[in-house]
């Protein structure tokens, strides 16, 4: 009988992190929260969460050892979520409020306030699934749900053959941003799939499948 792949949901100290246990395990992972760095690094699945400013986030991350323990896993070429601003801090930068942050480098890019007339951008919204998605697989129509003021805007990673392309997928919301990234072994998502009913529920199946 094959065993359900091992999930960590990361614990550096970002807040809101019993649903996205909650929703990983009714996804079939075999899902734990801790901050272990030897289970960290050697879990089938790594999920970032991230919530509250750039710069908070990826400086408790480093305090921790985080951005070692996914640099790490991915030059391993092992599986590695983020989600919100988990996905922001995989980028170079961050500008937030005047506050210009270094993130973990991941992908080149700086996260920036999204013009809109309102914000932050809370609620449900349909997204544009990138060609060759595997996060979106038979949901490519639904909604998810989002809450954030800041976004990557666009894809800057010039991804060469033999390396596949990444899967980049957008929302809309007064401008068009990275809702989420299918990169080799990272991917990132801007909305919570974790609060985003069934259709996160398979979103985040379709990622623990293919662990």
């Amino acid at each position: 009988m094959s065993r359900s792949p091992r999930v960590t949901v990361y614990d550096y100290g970002s807040g809101n992190v019993h649903s996205a246990v909650k929703a990983l395990a009714v996804a079939g992972a075999d899902v734990e929260l801790t901050g272990d760095r030897t289970k960290a690094l050697e879990a089938d699945g790594l999920f970032v969460p991230g919530v509250g400013a750039f710069a908070a986030v990826a400086q408790a991350l480093r305090s921790h050892g985080g951005d070692e323990i996914i640099e790490r896993r991915l030059a391993g070429g092992r599986a590695v979520l983020g989600v919100c601003v988990g996905m922001q801090v995989m980028f170079e930068r961050g500008v937030e409020r005047g506050q210009d942050a270094e993130g973990l480098g991941e992908w080149p890019g700086t996260v920036t306030e999204l013009e809109s007339p309102v914000l932050p951008h809370m609620g449900w919204n349909t997204v544009e699934p990138g060609e060759g998605t595997v996060l979106f697989r038979g949901i490519e129509e639904e909604r998810f749900y989002f809450v954030h003021s800041f976004a990557a805007k666009q894809w800057e990673l010039d991804v060469q053959a033999p390396f596949p392309q990444p899967a980049v997928t957008y929302a809309t919301y007064g401008e068009r941003f990275l809702a989420a990234v299918e990169n080799g072994p990272l991917a990132a998502t801007q909305f919570h799939p974790e609060k985003s009913g069934e259709a996160g529920i398979r979103l985040l199946r379709n990622w623990v499948s293919s662990l």
